[in-house]
């Protein structure tokens, strides 16, 4: 009897798949698709627009761009500007910095922060409440501006990379996802590996970690993010301008206020072309390289939020 009303169970179940995939979409919800493409359509457009508006400026003869008529496709094609730039080594220098700092400073943060969110993970530690307090206490409080301009002048770290990678190392929010992840792990997994003798460096090294490329990914992205566009901790803590990221190069350009010499000559080599476009070319070759960079870690970085928003 048990037998038989497993198979008509199954039965039901199957011819009910099967009618549901024969049934056509009903006028809602194409409707809603419908919808659905021209809102996800307008804000493809309304975010790729800049970018492609930037580009057509920097491509563009300064008439044209006074006379306001470069919207989507450069109109008087010209690449002088990107000629005087590339020329300028001050920008050459401000942009192996701003490398520099983004590796370091990067590999820093993700060290740390992982690190901090594996002990926070483990449910059995002492004072893991404390220490989620303490991390949580830090996104709704802070020193201030001048307290932190003292510590790190006083430090010693003035002038140097540390001072753009130690005091923003960790993110409490990127910590706070990457702690999540960690606790979606099976415990069992760590388990195993301690009965097989692993401690706990075995253990992060090679079993959590090697689960935890997609996060660690986003984290990277992250991060490599943030400090390749920080500009203001360097304006603070950076005083020669060979030590400048190429953010502040950028910034002073839009500011008006380049005080670089090198700077100063590419407007004079060609003023009415180098003003109107300066600016579009500096911030086209500013942020191409970590747009190329994203299509290379967009799986991991759609992955990785997902996985870390299983638990809170």
């Amino acid at each position: 009897m048990t037998v038989d009303t497993a198979a008509t169970a199954s039965e039901s179940t199957r011819s009910t798949g099967d009618r549901r995939r024969g049934i056509r979409p009903t006028r809602g919800y194409r409707v809603f698709q419908a919808v659905n493409a021209v809102v996800l359509t307008a804000v493809v457009v309304l975010t790729l627009y800049p970018f492609v508006n930037v580009v057509a400026r920097s491509l563009s003869d300064e008439g044209y761009i006074i006379a306001g008529q470069v919207n989507l496709v450069p109109r008087g094609f010209n690449t002088d500007t990107y000629r005087l730039v590339l020329s300028d080594s001050l920008f050459w220098t401000n942009y192996r910095n701003t490398v520099v700092y983004t590796v370091v400073a990067t590999l820093i943060s993700i060290v740390l922060t992982t690190c901090y969110a594996y002990v926070l993970s483990k449910k059995q530690l002492r004072g893991r409440t404390t220490l989620v307090g303490i991390a949580v206490f830090t996104m709704f409080f802070s020193g201030g501006l001048i307290p932190n301009y003292v510590l790190v002048t006083s430090l010693g770290m003035k002038n140097t990379v540390w001072a753009i990678a130690l005091p923003n190392a960790i993110n409490v929010f990127n910590l706070l996802v990457m702690k999540a992840f960690f606790e979606s792990l099976p415990v069992e997994l760590e388990e195993a590996a301690a009965v097989d003798g692993l401690n706990t460096y075995g253990i992060l090294l090679r079993i959590v970690l090697p689960l935890s490329k997609a996060i660690v990914a986003t984290m990277l992205l992250f991060y490599a993010v943030a400090f390749w566009n920080s500009w203001f901790a360097a304006f603070l803590y950076l005083d020669r301008q060979e030590l400048w990221p190429v953010t502040i190069y950028l910034r002073n350009l839009i500011a008006g206020a380049t005080g670089a010499e090198n700077v100063g000559a590419i407007a004079e080599a060609d003023e009415v072309q180098a003003e109107a476009t300066l600016k579009a070319v500096t911030i086209v070759l500013t942020t191409l390289p970590i747009l190329l960079v994203y299509p290379f870690v967009q799986r991991y970085f759609v992955r990785g939020v997902m996985l870390g928003a299983v638990k809170g």
